[in-house]
C-alpha cells in the first residue's frame, strides 16, 4: 500500500478521497488554485501545494505542475478524482513516465473508450449490445442523412468526442436533419475541437441505467446498477440504486455485458458502463444497449457504496497498489435501496442559472450522508461547478429511502445563495417518480409544476419579521419594545423584489400580533415560538438577510428605512452579466439593428455557456465588452439606443 498519494482535484471528491486514504493510514497531498487557498479539501490533507490561478486551465488542468507537486512532496501515486484530468490518457502517460502510479485505468483503456464511435465498434466485437446507428468515418452530410433514413426517425446526432449533452441534437423528421447536423457540429467543434458526429436510433421512452464495474487489469466484477434517468438536459439530478423494476434476469444480462466491456480493454480500477434502456414495455434483457463507458469514479458512486457496503475508493487504492479485485462476483450482494440528490447553487425559476455567493450558513440533515467540499463561510466560485453537496440516503426499501431523502432535503439549511433544494423536494414528491415510473423525459414533461415557487406563507413571513427585529430570543424578547412607546414596531421585508411593511404588536397576555397585508398572525411563546399554532422553523439573520428554513429556505432582505430608491438603469436596453464569468463571444456591433430574442453575446460561467439575448427590438448603441474579458455579476455588456418609450 502507498505511504502518500496526491489528489489531483478539488471540492467534494478531493475530500471524499482524502477521507478514505487517511482512514487507511495513507498520507494525502492536496493541490489548490488561487481561489481554493482556504478550501475544505486543503484543510483535509496532510500537506498542500499551490499550482496556479483560479481558472482550471491555470491550475487543475496543468498536468505537468501536478506531477511536479507529487514528486516534490514524495507522493507515490496520483488519484485524479473525476473531471479535469481524470480521463486524459496523455496525463496518465506523463504520470507513469515520471515514475508515479496513476490510480485509475491505463492510458490504453481510456483511449479505447474516449471516442464514442470507436468504443461502440469495440463493444460490438466484445458481444455487448449497441444502439442501432452509424459510427463510421464518412462525415459527408448527404451520407449522414442517408444513414439517418436507414436507421429510421427519430434519431440522435451525437458528437463522437462529446459529453454533458454538448454536440447532441434530436431530429424527428428528415427535413430537420441538415440544420440539426450543422448546429451539432458547430457546438462540438467549440466544445471539443472535433466536429465529427455519429447517428443513433432515438429510444422513445428511454431510461439511463449504468453498471458500476471494477477491474484489476485482467478480471472484472460488477457492483450492480444505478438508475440515472432523472435528468435535465442530459445532466443527472437524482440517481438511485438499484434500478426500479429491475428483474434478476435483466440485471444478470446487463452485469455480464458490463464485465465483458471492462475485460475487453483490460480495465483496471473503478469505471461505469452506461446503457440506454427501452422502458416502454418494462425492463427486459433484449431492451438495453451500450451508450458509453466512463473510465473513472462517478459522481454518483456513493449510492453503490450504500447498497453494497463497499468503499470504492479503498478498492481503488488497493488495486492500484498491486492487489487483485478484493471480492468475487458471488460475494457481492445488494442490501436495501439508496438515493443521491445533487444540491447546487442555482436559480431554478430563472432557468437553473448557476449562482455564486457566500454560504453564510450551511447545515446538512443528520439522517443523510453529505459529501461536500464547502462549509459555512465559503464562497461559491464562478470558476468551478456550483455543487454544494451530494446528499445520500439509504433504507431497507425504495419507499423508505425516498422518504428519508425527502426529509433530508427539508432539513438541509443553506443561506447566502439560492439553491435547487425546493426543486429536488418537488421531484421527491412527484407521484410518478415515487411509483418508480422514471424515464429521461420525466422532468421536461412536468417542468412547469416542478419549478413553481409558491409565495411564502403568512406564518413564515411573520417569523421573519420578528427575527428581523431581534424578537425571537427568549427569555427577554419583549425588551425589543420600549416602555415609553406604544408596544408596536414596524419592519419592511423584501422577498422576490416585493417590499412589504409589517407591523408587530404586543397583545394583552404577552402574545404578539404580526400584521402582514390584510392577514394577521398570532405568535405565542410556549417553550418555543408558535405562529398560528405552527412551531417556528430554524432561522438565521446574517448581513441584513433573514433566512427562515421552512419550505426549503425562504430569504427576506431587511429594508433599511433610510435607504433611498435607486434610480432606474437603462432598463431593457442594457444587457448585463447575470453572474461573474468569461465573455466567450460577442455578436453585436454598434449600429446593428437587433430584434427581441437575438443572441448578442455568450457568457461562460460555472462550466456552462449562457446566451445573452436582446430583450426588445432596437439598435446597438455601444458594445462595452470584448471577447475573452472576465466580468462581474451586473456588469454592463451591451447597450441599446433609447426607444420612444424610454425617452418618454
Amino acid at each position: 500500500m502507498f505511504d502518500k498519494i496526491l489528489i489531483a482535484n478539488r471540492g467534494e471528491i478531493a475530500c471524499r478521497v482524502a477521507k478514505t486514504a487517511r482512514a487507511m493510514g495513507v498520507k494525502v497531498v492536496a493541490v489548490y488554485s488561487d481561489a481554493d487557498a482556504g478550501a475544505v479539501h486543503v484543510a483535509a490533507a496532510d500537506e498542500a501545494v499551490h499550482i496556479g490561478g483560479s481558472a482550471p486551465a491555470e491550475s487543475y488542468l496543468r498536468g505537468e505542475r501536478i506531477i511536479e507537486a507529487a514528486l516534490a512532496t514524495g507522493a507515490q501515486a496520483i488519484h485524479p478524482g473525476y473531471g479535469f484530468l481524470s480521463e486524459n490518457p496523455d496525463f496518465v502517460r506523463a504520470v507513469e513516465a515520471a515514475g508515479l502510479v496513476f490510480i485509475g485505468p491505463s492510458a490504453r483503456a481510456i483511449d479505447a473508450m474516449g471516442l464514442k464511435d470507436a468504443a461502440k465498434k469495440l463493444m460490438e466485437a466484445a458481444g455487448v449490445p449497441v444502439v442501432p446507428g452509424y459510427h463510421g468515418d464518412n462525415q459527408d452530410p448527404e451520407h449522414l442523412s442517408g444513414a439517418a433514413d436507414a436507421i429510421g426517425y427519430p434519431v440522435l446526432i451525437k458528437a463522437v468526442a462529446g459529453g454533458g449533452g454538448k454536440g447532441m441534437r434530436l431530429v424527428e423528421k428528415p427535413e430537420e436533419f441538415m440544420d440539426a447536423l450543422a448546429s451539432a457540429r458547430g457546438e462540438a467543434k467549440t466544445a471539443f475541437g472535433n466536429p465529427a458526429v455519429l447517428i443513433e436510433k432515438f429510444v422513445a421512452q428511454p431510461r439511463h441505467i449504468e453498471v458500476q464495474i471494477f477491474g484489476d487489469g485482467e478480471r472484472a466484477v460488477h457492483l450492480f446498477e444505478r438508475d440515472c434517468s432523472l435528468q435535465r438536459r442530459h445532466q443527472k439530478v437524482i440517481e438511485e440504486a438499484p434500478a426500479p423494476g429491475m428483474t434478476a434476469e435483466m440485471r444478470d444480462a446487463m452485469g455480464h455485458a458490463a464485465v465483458r466491456a471492462a475485460e475487453a480493454i483490460g480495465y483496471k480500477g473503478a469505471g461505469t458502463v452506461e446503457f440506454i434502456v427501452d422502458g416502454s414495455k418494462g425492463l427486459r434483457p433484449d431492451g438495453f444497449w451500450f451508450m458509453e463507458m466512463n473510465t473513472r469514479l462517478q459522481v454518483e458512486h456513493p449510492i453503490t457504496e450504500a447498497i453494497t457496503g463497499i468503499d470504492l475508493v479503498e478498492w481503488q487504492l488497493r488495486v492500484a497498489s498491486g492487489e487483485g479485485v478484493p471480492m468475487t462476483q458471488d460475494q457481492l450482494c445488494i442490501t436495501g435501496h439508496a438515493f443521491e440528490a445533487r444540491l447546487y447553487a442555482e436559480d431554478v425559476p430563472k432557468g437553473f442559472l448557476p449562482a455564486t455567493g457566500t454560504l453564510s450558513h450551511l447545515r446538512f440533515a443528520a439522517g443523510a450522508r453529505a459529501d461536500s467540499g464547502v462549509r459555512g463561510g465559503d464562497t461559491i466560485s464562478p470558476f468551478y461547478d456550483p455543487m454544494i453537496a451530494k446528499l445520500v440516503t439509504h433504507g431497507p426499501t425504495r419507499e423508505v429511502a425516498l422518504k428519508k431523502m425527502a426529509q433530508a432535503l427539508r432539513e438541509t439549511q443553506v443561506a447566502g445563495t439560492v439553491t435547487n433544494l425546493a426543486f429536488l423536494g418537488a421531484l421527491c414528491g412527484h407521484a410518478g417518480f415515487a411509483r418508480g415510473e422514471v424515464d429521461t423525459g420525466l422532468i421536461a414533461r412536468d417542468l412547469d409544476r416542478l419549478v413553481t415557487v409558491s409565495e411564502p406563507g403568512p406564518q413564515v413571513i411573520a417569523q421573519a419579521a420578528m427575527a428581523a427585529l431581534n424578537l425571537l430570543d427568549a427569555p427577554g424578547w419583549d425588551r425589543g419594545f420600549a416602555l415609553w412607546l406604544p408596544a408596536r414596531r414596524r419592519v419592511t421585508l423584501d422577498w422576490d423584489d416585493e417590499p412589504q411593511e409589517l407591523a408587530v404588536m404586543v397583545q394583552p397576555g404577552g402574545t404578539v400580533r404580526i400584521q402582514t397585508g390584510d392577514r394577521a398572525v398570532e405568535a405565542v411563546w410556549q417553550n418555543g415560538w408558535r405562529f398560528d399554532g405552527t412551531p417556528a422553523a430554524p432561522w438565521v439573520l446574517i448581513g441584513g438577510v433573514v433566512t427562515v428554513f421552512a419550505d426549503y429556505g425562504r430569504a427576506f432582505r431587511v429594508v433599511d428605512p433610510l435607504d433611498r430608491a435607486m434610480a432606474g438603469s437603462a432598463g431593457s436596453g442594457l444587457i448585463e452579466a447575470p453572474m461573474p464569468g468569461l465573455v466567450k463571444a460577442v455578436f453585436a456591433v454598434a449600429g446593428q439593428a437587433v430584434s427581441a430574442g437575438d443572441r448578442l453575446a455568450v457568457l461562460e460561467a460555472m462550466k456552462m455557456e449562457h446566451a445573452l439575448l436582446a430583450a426588445r427590438d432596437g439598435v446597438v448603441a455601444e458594445v462595452l465588452v470584448g471577447n475573452g474579458e472576465q466580468v462581474e455579476a451586473g456588469a454592463a455588456l451591451i447597450r441599446l439606443e433609447e426607444d420612444a418609450e424610454d425617452a418618454a
